[in-house]
């Protein structure tokens, strides 16, 4: 795998004081990417206290090109990019002037996410050849059942 060398990795987050808790700044399920932080102790000085970040990456094996094609070819080239892991693309609420609008804290949320596994959340759908009384016919399928399919 890749962990692009070239972008800051600045991850911003506010927390309480006298917390000794981690906190998670990041949880792709796209990519099973975690980025959690927490404060503890520096091994120079007991008395204070220094930001540790933990970036915990699991590599799937037998991940596809494209996750929605169980016939592509394996991947073999992960990469990663914390700017991309760390971007915010659900719209908050903000008041200007005393309307509301609606806005996105990251500008490139339009283009599409490699990901490297389903999203349990996102429905993934295929098609398959399926033989019947001699024809063949294209069948789609669902590769996440439950988020194609309501209850």
């Amino acid at each position: 795998f890749l962990l692009d060398p070239g972008i800051a990795y600045a991850v911003l987050a506010g927390y309480p004081e006298d917390s000794e808790d981690e906190y998670v700044l990041v949880n792709n399920k796209c990519q099973c990417v975690t980025v959690t932080s927490k404060f503890v102790p520096s091994k120079e000085n007991p008395d204070e206290e220094i930001l540790e970040r933990n970036i915990r990456i699991l590599v799937p094996l037998k991940a596809r090109e494209n996750i929605s094609d169980p016939l592509s070819p394996l991947r073999t080239t992960f990469v990663y990019r914390m700017t991309e892991l760390c971007k915010k693309c659900d719209p908050v609420e903000i008041e200007l002037g005393g309307e509301i609008y609606q806005a996105q804290q990251s500008t490139s949320c339009n283009e599409h996410e490699t990901c490297y596994t389903y999203n349990r959340d996102k429905c993934y759908t295929t098609t398959f050849p399926f033989y019947y009384h001699g024809d063949l016919k294209q069948v789609p399928a669902a590769l996440t059942p439950t988020s194609c399919y309501a209850d």
